[in-house]
C-alpha cells in the first residue's frame, strides 16, 4: 500500500504502531485505532470488559486520553439470541466508562463465530506521542503487567489451570492501563523528555512487541529473564505444554535477531513470547528517570517492573538472558 503523504499524519503505519495520529493543531492531535477479537473467556459480560480494555490500551500506549469508542460485534444472534450479546456489551461499557471516553455507536454482523471489538478515538498533544520508535541506546524498560495470559487462557480451554489463577488473568486483562499512561504524561513524553518510546504488549508477545520497537528505534533489546513478572500457574502451565500457536510463530518471525541465554529455562522463554490479550505497556525510560516513572506508577497503584535495556546494533537483536 502507498505510504500516507499528508505532513499533519503524525504516526501512520509505517512502523507499525499501536494507533495512528492525526495533528489538528499545534496543540492537538487525534490517536485512531481498532481491535477486535473472538472470545477467550466463557464469560460474556468478562470477554467484553477484557476486548474493550485491549482496545483502549492503543490510545494509552501513544500516552493519549481516550475521547470516544463504537462497537464492533459479530454474532450468530438467530442461533443464540440476545442474552450473551448483552453482557458482551455491558462488560464493555463499564471499561469505556471508567477511562472516561464516550460510547457512540457501532455496527454489528450476523456471523457464525462471535467476535468483538471497538473502534477508539483519543486525544493527544503533537509533541507528547509515545512512538515506538524513539528508544535511545542505554534506555530501561519498564513493564506494567505481568505475563502469561495466553498460556492460562489456553490451559483453561482444557480445564488445567485453577479457577482462582484464571480470574486473576481475567482482572488483569479487564485492568486499563490509564495509570500508566498517566505515568508517562506525569514525568514527560518526548525526544527532550523522560519517556523516549512505548508500546502495549498484545498479540506478539512480549519479545515480538520489543523486536518491532527496536526495529522501529533501529537499536537492541536486551531482557533479564529473572525480572519479568509472571501470573499464577503460568511457569507450570507453560511446562505442562500449554502455550499457543503464537509462541511458534513468534519464534519464527524473529529468527537469528532472538538470543536466548544458555541458562534461561524454557519455560520464561514461552512466557516472554506469550502472546498477551490486553497487556501491559513496556515503557522505554531515561536511565536516570527509572526512579520517577516507577514513583509515578506507585502513586497510581501501579507495579513498575524494570526488565531491561535498549543497546546498540547494526541490526536489532533482542536478547533473553
Amino acid at each position: 500500500m502507498p505510504l500516507p503523504d499528508d505532513p499533519r499524519i503524525i504516526v501512520g503505519y509505517q512502523t507499525g504502531d499501536d494507533a495512528g495520529v492525526y495533528r489538528l493543531t499545534d496543540e492537538l492531535a487525534t490517536v485512531h485505532t481498532v481491535d477486535f477479537f473472538t472470545p477467550i473467556v466463557d464469560d460474556a459480560e468478562m470477554f467484553g470488559s477484557i476486548a474493550a480494555a485491549n482496545a483502549l490500551s492503543d490510545v494509552y500506549a501513544m500516552g493519549g486520553t481516550p475521547l470516544t469508542a463504537l462497537n464492533i460485534l459479530c454474532y450468530p444472534v438467530s442461533e443464540r439470541g440476545t442474552d450473551e450479546v448483552e453482557a458482551i456489551l455491558r462488560g464493555a461499557l463499564a471499561r469505556v466508562r471508567e477511562s472516561g471516553a464516550h460510547l457512540i455507536g457501532g455496527h454489528s454482523v450476523d456471523d457464525p463465530e462471535p467476535k468483538f471489538g471497538m473502534a477508539v478515538t483519543g486525544l493527544i498533544r503533537p509533541n507528547e506521542v509515545a512512538t515506538n520508535a524513539g528508544a535511545r541506546v542505554g534506555d530501561r524498560i519498564v513493564l506494567t503487567k505481568p505475563l502469561g495470559t495466553g498460556i492460562v487462557t489456553t490451559a483453561a480451554k482444557y480445564d488445567a489451570c485453577q479457577d482462582s489463577e484464571l480470574a486473576e488473568a481475567c482482572r488483569w486483562m479487564a485492568m486499563l492501563n490509564r495509570g500508566a499512561a498517566e505515568a508517562m504524561r506525569a514525568i514527560g513524553i518526548g525526544p527532550e523528555r523522560p519517556v523516549h518510546a512505548a508500546t502495549d504488549i498484545t498479540g506478539f508477545g512480549l519479545l515480538g512487541h520489543l523486536y518491532r520497537l527496536g526495529c522501529a528505534s533501529r537499536v537492541s533489546i536486551s531482557l533479564d529473564s529473572q525480572a519479568l513478572p509472571v501470573l499464577d500457574g503460568a511457569i507450570r502451565l507453560a511446562a505442562s505444554g500449554y502455550v499457543t500457536r503464537g509462541d511458534e510463530e513468534t519464534r519464527h518471525h524473529l529468527g537469528a535477531a532472538l538470543r536466548i541465554g544458555g541458562t534461561v529455562a524454557p519455560e520464561l522463554v514461552s512466557i516472554a513470547l506469550d502472546p498477551q490479550t490486553s497487556g501491559g505497556l513496556a515503557i522505554v525510560v531515561d536511565d536516570s528517570s527509572v526512579s520517577g516513572l516507577l514513583m509515578e506508577l506507585d502513586r497510581r497503584g501501579i507495579i513498575g517492573y524494570p526488565i531491561g535495556e535498549v543497546g546498540s546494533g547494526d541490526s536489532t537483536i533482542v536478547e533473553l538472558r
